[in-house]
């Protein structure tokens, strides 16, 4: 189990990222077929992946898409492909400890796995 103080640093960051992905979904989307596109959210999912670890991706992946659709600014499909994106980052990352596979699994999860 992790120290207090790293679970607290963990959680603020996590709120960060949940704030730079929701305004950044907000100002820079575009639509295909009837999904939106978020590239800043798709950055900041491997991001956290590969700073927090693949829970911690998968949790902020959540809180961003849900905060994007009561906003108005995201689709449900939203939550598998960046859920699934986010985990599969941070997953391969820690594993691997390579940041290209961390793309990959963003893409991978997001376009091919949570796609409609």
């Amino acid at each position: 189990m992790e120290p207090k103080q790293t679970q607290i640093k963990k959680l603020v960051l996590t709120a960060l990222f949940v704030a730079i992905a929701t305004y950044g979904g907000s100002l820079f989307s575009f639509p295909i077929g009837i999904a939106k596109c978020a590239p800043v959210q798709s950055l900041v999912n491997v991001l956290s992946g590969i700073i927090l670890g693949p829970w911690w991706a998968l949790g902020q992946a959540l809180a961003t898409s849900i905060l994007r659709n009561l906003l108005g600014t995201g689709t449900v499909f939203a939550f598998p492909g960046s859920m699934i994106g986010a985990f599969l980052a941070g997953w391969l990352y820690h594993k691997f400890k390579k940041p290209v596979l961390a793309v990959l699994g963003e893409v991978v999860g997001t376009g091919l796995v949570g796609a409609p």
